[in-house]
């Protein structure tokens, strides 16, 4: 009797055992691209947008300077960046903004929110990784689904979590909104997420 509730203890612990090391990999890492989707998502319309922003930069000053006028501050519009020189030639400023003046500082305010939603949501990106391993494991993933009221099944499929995060950044930026973003922010914050000197070091580089 003694050996048989052996054999069967002995059977369970080996059972556990086997199928130990994938429980832990369920509830460890199976981002598989997920965190660099996303990101590269933001990051390669965020080069889109630094394009477009330095071209409204240097049209604008071409006008005011052909004006004889002096160019106002920027407003602050959440993360500032300076467009370094680039190849666009000056003189072709009349014909890329043929409103002159009031159009290159149009689109100047539009290009620099632009530039600033993205800036701010890959700031949420980074900060979702909570361990800056560049991976969202299933913990982080739902912290940060949760974190935009949306529902989260960590039986789904990666494509479909990178589809959905993608879209809602697609809809942000065409909006111009940064609303629920803020409030995801605030939500992780409130569960221990901070940005990390790693994520203040990634947000200096993308923003040079």
């Amino acid at each position: 009797m003694h050996a048989g509730l052996n054999i069967v203890v002995g059977t369970v612990f080996v059972f556990l055992l086997a199928i130990a090391p994938g429980e832990a990999r369920s509830a460890g890492r199976i981002d598989n691209a997920v965190f660099s989707s996303f990101t590269g998502h933001i990051t390669r319309q965020m080069g889109l947008d630094k394009q477009a922003f330095a071209q409204a930069s240097t049209c604008l000053s071409w006008f005011y300077k052909a004006s004889k006028k002096k160019p106002p501050p920027p407003a602050a519009q959440g993360i500032n960046w300076r467009p370094t020189a680039g190849p666009l030639l000056e003189e072709d400023c009349p014909r890329i903004y043929p409103g002159g003046m009031d159009a290159a500082r149009e689109d100047f305010a539009r290009t620099q929110t632009l530039l600033s939603v993205c800036l701010t949501i890959y700031e949420f990106a980074l900060v979702a990784d909570q361990d800056d391993n560049q991976s969202y494991s299933t913990i982080e993933l739902r912290d940060l689904f949760q974190s935009l009221s949306l529902a989260y099944d960590a039986g789904d499929s990666p494509r479909n979590s990178i589809n959905t995060l993608t879209d809602r950044f697609d809809n942000w930026h065409r909006a111009r909104t940064l609303d629920p973003v803020m409030q995801g922010m605030s939500t992780l914050y409130e569960r221990g997420y901070r940005v990390t000197p790693n994520d203040r070091a990634e947000l200096d580089r993308v923003m040079k």
